[in-house]
């Protein structure tokens, strides 16, 4: 409730359009949606979801619900070093961002080009 109540003053008092992003991410797709429904509830205007802990069918479920109740879907990209770190293995952010995207994402985190994700460990 209090990111909801801290949105709707910033608002109220710069007039400016203001942003959540409330993790829908759960362990069970119920709970998920429960989520979501709450931050519809609250009228808060983004819902958040870890593709990779919960899932692309969990994604896409959320995605349907969200486009059908007036909600952007952000996509977080939590843990997606596993997959694409590695060179030689894996697969490229880009092919994954592409798949969320058809998937029903809004917009995706993408982090930044030259991130604790490119580069040597320890230079980064």
């Amino acid at each position: 409730l209090f990111c909801a109540e801290a949105l709707f003053k910033a608002q109220s008092e710069t007039g400016e359009i203001k942003g959540h992003y409330l993790n829908a991410t759960a362990g069970t797709c119920e709970e998920m949606m429960k989520r979501a429904v709450f931050a519809r509830e609250l009228g808060t205007p983004i819902v958040m979801h870890d593709y990779l802990t919960g899932g692309f069918t969990a994604n896409t479920t959320l995605a349907h619900y969200c486009r059908d109740n007036g909600l952007l879907l952000h996509i977080h990209r939590a843990m997606h070093a596993v997959i694409d770190r590695q060179k030689n293995h894996g697969m490229h952010f880009r092919v994954l961002a592409k798949a969320l995207r058809m998937s029903g994402g809004d917009h995706i985190h993408g982090g930044t080009v030259v991130g604790k994700l490119e580069g040597e460990r320890e230079m980064t």
